[in-house]
């Protein structure tokens, strides 16, 4: 089987691997790199339970080739604590009891953050546009749009 050299970052590390050319980067992560917390839900990309920062935008990892992470650099939950600290967002998912099952906590947190990073101090309103490209089948949202904003508090 043909495969490609690709190089890229991943939670500030660097990455070389030879990877088959219609392997999608949630594979990458899950299989190869052991990143588990992106997860595969739909996909297609609709979701969102697999979402990931790259080049500091949300990306979908199911619907994207890592052929096609050349040089980027990616974040995935399990990167954004800090000197063994949880970031804002996921202190506050705790505190804020906005995790039931789990599954889409990695993609909103993810999603979220990306918000945050732009935009320090949204609306609700903000936060519940941003957000609303993920799907959660557990909490019903109230609880994820005030852990955001709680979060946003804690990073501005």
């Amino acid at each position: 089987m043909e495969t490609v050299k690709v190089a890229f970052t991943v939670n500030n590390e660097e990455t070389v691997l030879q990877v088959s050319p219609n392997e999608t980067l949630l594979e990458t992560l899950r299989e190869r790199l052991d990143l588990t917390g992106a997860k595969e839900s739909c996909g297609i990309g609709s979701c969102g339970a697999c979402t990931v920062e790259v080049n500091g935008l949300p990306l979908r990892s199911c619907i994207v080739l890592t052929s096609e992470m050349q040089g980027a650099d990616i974040t995935t939950v399990e990167g954004l604590n800090r000197e063994g600290k949880l970031h804002p967002l996921q202190q506050t998912f705790m505190e804020e009891g906005a995790v039931q099952c789990g599954f889409c906590t990695s993609g909103m947190i993810m999603t979220a953050k990306t918000l945050l990073d732009k935009n320090n101090q949204p609306t609700q309103k903000e936060i519940i546009k941003t957000i609303s490209s993920n799907v959660c089948r557990c909490t019903g949202y109230k609880k994820i749009v005030k852990a955001v904003g709680e979060a946003s508090k804690k990073t501005a």
